[in-house]
């Protein structure tokens, strides 16, 4: 049983007629846009990314170093415990196979959200739906909680924390959404263009307001740790977020766009008639 339809519109030759697909076209488009997202997010978490990461490591060790009396075999037999199970080398050649299996999983969840939500989304164009579902994860799933809570690189944070920090993530990337949500409930509520806009964006502010009030504040940089790496890594996290979903959307959305007709078909077609 078909789960979209793109509701015909006269005027335009590509909205000529219903386009019908099952969840399974859905399904496969939305996972090679995610393919395609993720190799990309991985290039640039390579080329931009991993100097940063390098710094912070290098920085962390030689943190450990120091507050270690003696430096000689006090600090070998350290690393020798604390040996990485996977090296620095096979963490580089695996970082872009990590970001092209995370396009794949949230390609198949943006297609997911498609086949559950064209219908309600106020739009006959069908790439439009889509670049506005990847838009809006964008902005609730990665923005919202980047803002509150941003990434800190592998020489910060307090390894007795990380289950409170993590949770509170989830709880910033669930609110997020919600706020995405009552954007688009309060907009619909409008008439005219202005005031959809003006509703949409006081409605988003205050559930996030009421969200980063709510949520408790973690700060474990040290004040030690260099400012402009810190920026820089935290830059880096986001224009990767960004460059997924971003390439995610265009590469869906083009994905589901109905096939134009061939130029001789649609030369034929009126002398069919006649």
């Amino acid at each position: 049983m078909p789960l979209t339809t793109t509701p015909a519109r006269p005027g335009t030759p590509s909205d000529a007629a219903p386009v019908t697909r099952g969840f399974g076209s859905l399904l496969l488009r939305g996972l090679l846009a995610g393919l395609i997202a993720g190799l990309l997010a991985g290039a640039f978490a390579f080329t931009f990314g991993e100097t940063h990461v390098d710094a912070a490591i290098a920085i962390e060790e030689a943190a450990a170093a120091a507050s270690t009396p003696d430096a000689g075999a006090a600090v070998d037999a350290a690393v020798a415990e604390e040996e990485p199970l996977v090296s620095r080398e096979g963490q580089k050649a695996g970082l872009v196979l990590a970001t092209s299996l995370y396009g794949i999983a949230v390609g198949g969840i943006l297609a997911t959200a498609y086949a559950l939500l064209r219908r309600r989304l106020r739009t006959p164009n069908d790439s439009r739906a889509a670049l506005s579902l990847a838009g809006a994860a964008l902005l609730g799933a990665v923005v919202v909680p980047f803002l509150k809570y941003p990434p800190n690189p592998p020489a910060v944070g307090d390894p007795s924390t990380i289950d409170q920090r993590t949770w509170s993530y989830l709880a910033a990337l669930v609110l997020g959404l919600i706020a995405v949500w009552a954007a688009v409930i309060a907009a619909r509520t409008q008439h005219t263009e202005w005031r959809r806009a003006a509703a949409g964006a006081a409605a988003f502010l205050v559930v996030v307001t009421v969200a980063y009030l709510m949520l408790p504040s973690i700060d474990e940089v040290p004040t030690t740790f260099p400012p402009s790496l810190l920026w820089n890594f935290r830059i880096t996290s986001l224009g990767v977020q960004t460059v997924l979903w971003t390439v995610l959307g265009l590469a869906f959305a083009a994905l589901v766009a109905p096939a134009r007709p061939a130029p001789a078909a649609a030369a034929a077609a009126p002398s069919a008639a006649a």
